[in-house]
């Protein structure tokens, strides 16, 4: 394990602090039940850290560690809906931040460091080595409890931090349970889905019923399917069988709509989060605001700009040679995608450096690329513009060439009010067509609305994909893609091992291509970033093909096959800091090709 300096400590905690903002002064102003939350959560936290030393002496067992790590954790799952929404940062950071090292800004420097938490101490508590890891698990208990105890400090002196809308933090503590929790990505170690679940309804149900802003709403209905939630988690406590749609449907939906109908204020939520507080279904089309993830503001986006956006996509003049458009790469008929392994460059017989991507649903990201270089997608489209490979063009020569011909001119007259034809506009207008390829109308989203069936495999491969298989720990819910739940507003890669060709040839090498690590945003220079890759969507993935970055599979069955291996290292190859589980799967021929009927229901191309 690698530690902190000093001086980082204390500013990552100076900073924790600081992040409080308290609008309240003194917690007896705050509701009672959070307040006692908070307290017993230290309380657990001291007993927690004092079971870490005894274990580190061998005082006490294994299995008595475990259970004050669960009873630590289900405490914290019964406030998180308040502590994560308001101290989102402080939460992800140092409470119960994923088991992978990260990167950490502090001034003009960044550094790398190593995760701590309870996802952490799950992860390293209920692993085989546990005995002999016993000074790491110590080291990071004293760091959560040390971070802790600093913001328990604060928050009784200063007050905590509250919004104008209460419920809005139920809402998105529903959305992080099915897409962070049920799926095993909360617990790495215990799989505790059912019992932590079971105690953040808890929390909720007991938060609405102790709250005097509650009262201004009717909340019986809210309380009776909490109640009855909690009554089928206790029921339903195995993690491979448990039934995500049966739990979804019954449960997350319909009090995630109910509460929704409370208030509808945004608190501001729109500058920080890509998920839009209005959805009544994480499975509809518009779960997720294309706008926060764009330079192009909703009050600009007409019909007539998507139209002129879709002139500019296929308007091959537009590159150096004349001779390729977005289209070249990314055709409709193919999922926006072109079949190939890699794309091909301008340069007759050469080939850009990667696989294309489809753009449906791409707009769904806060980075861009397979290595992350970009941060919004009209950043996007410029490296394609310069890339010498690709366009080989500048803002400048495409404007120019724009000016030249009237259809044009009168195109952007329509759109925009000024009618200029300059670099913004056409950024915008490209944006608003890519930006309206999102796909929520497959087989699978109308089935979660209740609106059609689809097959058994199909239903037994989506719980195999949320439970067993672990694709939901970095694929995501709803939007199955590395954009993180609850608040989308960051997106993942992984290191998985990438080999040349599909493991059922031999010999056996990794991909040479070292990915993040590569690309031009410098204080992502890390070696936790090598080989490291964008986690793309896996809507529409049937029509997708060929797989991975570098486009080595041509079938489900062989990206399957990989992924049941444990990726590269499973395999016996030697990855830095693979992110994904060396451990095979375990799965079955059957529950491959259950799988594979649920990806295939995910497929949705009504807009082109």
């Amino acid at each position: 394990m690698r530690f902190y300096p000093l001086l980082i400590v204390i500013l990552l905690i100076g900073f924790a602090i600081m992040s409080f903002n308290p609008t309240h002064k003194g917690a007896e102003t705050e509701n009672t039940f959070i307040n006692r939350g908070l307290s017993d959560f230290k309380t657990n936290l001291d007993h927690l850290k004092s079971d870490a030393y005894q274990f580190s002496e061998d005082k006490i067992s294994l299995e008595e560690l475990q259970k004050t790590l669960k009873e630590t954790r289900n405490s914290f799952k019964e406030i998180e809906f308040y502590v994560a929404y308001h101290y989102p940062e402080f939460t992800k950071t140092h409470l119960n931040a994923a088991p992978l090292f990260h990167i950490e800004a502090a001034g003009t420097a960044a550094y790398t460091l190593p995760p701590e938490g309870l996802q952490v101490l799950d992860e390293l508590i209920f692993s085989d080595e546990a005995a002999e890891q016993k000074e790491k698990i110590k080291t990071i208990t004293d760091f959560l409890y040390n971070s802790y105890a600093n913001f328990y400090l604060s928050a009784v002196k200063n007050g905590l931090s509250k919004g104008n809308n209460k419920t809005l933090p139920l809402r998105i503590e529903l959305i992080r349970i099915y897409s962070l929790g049920v799926t095993g990505f909360d617990t790495p170690g215990s799989l505790n889905v059912s019992e932590e679940a079971s105690h953040a309804f808890l929390g909720m149900k007991r938060y609405i019923n102790d709250d005097p802003y509650f009262k201004n709403y009717t909340i019986q209905k809210a309380d009776s399917i909490l109640t009855e939630g909690i009554g089928y988690l206790l029921k339903n406590t195995d993690f491979e069988t448990f039934d995500r749609i049966e739990f979804y449907k019954k449960y997350i939906q319909p009090l995630y709509e109910e509460l929704g109908k409370w208030d509808g204020r945004s608190d501001d939520l729109k500058e920080f989060s890509g998920w839009n507080v209005n959805n009544k279904n994480l499975f509809s089309s518009d779960f997720l605001n294309p706008y926060f993830f764009t330079l192009l503001k909703e009050n600009e986006d007409n019909e007539e700009l998507r139209k002129l956006g879709k002139e500019i996509f296929y308007d091959q003049n537009l590159s150096s040679n004349g001779k390729m458009s977005c289209a070249t790469c990314h055709l409709p008929e193919n999922a926006f995608t072109d079949l190939k392994t890699k794309s091909q460059s301008n340069v007759e017989g050469k080939t850009v450096l990667r696989n294309s991507p489809s753009l449906y649903n791409a707009v769904f990201a806060k980075r861009f690329f397979y290595d992350l270089r970009a941060f919004y997608l009209e950043q996007q489209a410029e490296h394609v513009i310069y890339n010498e490979d690709e366009f080989n063009t500048s803002y400048e020569s495409i404007i120019q060439k724009l000016k030249t011909k009237k259809e044009y001119k009168k195109a952007f007259k329509v759109a925009f009010k000024n009618g200029t034809v300059n670099k913004e506009n056409f950024s915008k207008a490209l944006s608003s067509y890519v930006a309206s390829l999102y796909s929520y109308e497959s087989d699978f989203d109308q089935f979660m609305r209740n609106e059609k069936e689809i097959s058994s495999d199909a239903k037994k491969g989506f719980n195999l994909f949320m439970g067993k298989a672990n694709c939901a720990t970095c694929h995501f819910a709803p939007n199955f893609s590395g954009l993180v739940p609850p608040f989308f507003n960051e997106n993942e890669s992984e290191v998985l091992g990438i080999t040349k060709k599909p493991i059922s040839q031999k010999p056996l090498e990794l991909d040479t291509d070292k990915g993040r690590v590569n690309s031009p945003v410098k204080k992502e220079n890390s070696w936790i970033y090598e080989n490291s890759f964008k986690t793309v969507t896996v809507r529409n993935i049937a029509l997708t093909k060929p797989y991975f970055h570098n486009g080595a599979f041509n079938t489900l069955e062989e990206v399957m096959d990989f992924y049941n291996e444990g990726g590269g290292e499973g395999l016996g190859l030697k990855v830095k800091n693979q992110t994904l589980a060396p451990d095979k799967l375990n799965l079955t021929q059957t529950e491959i090709k259950q799988i594979i009927a649920f990806l295939n229901s995910l497929t949705d191309v009504s807009k082109k």
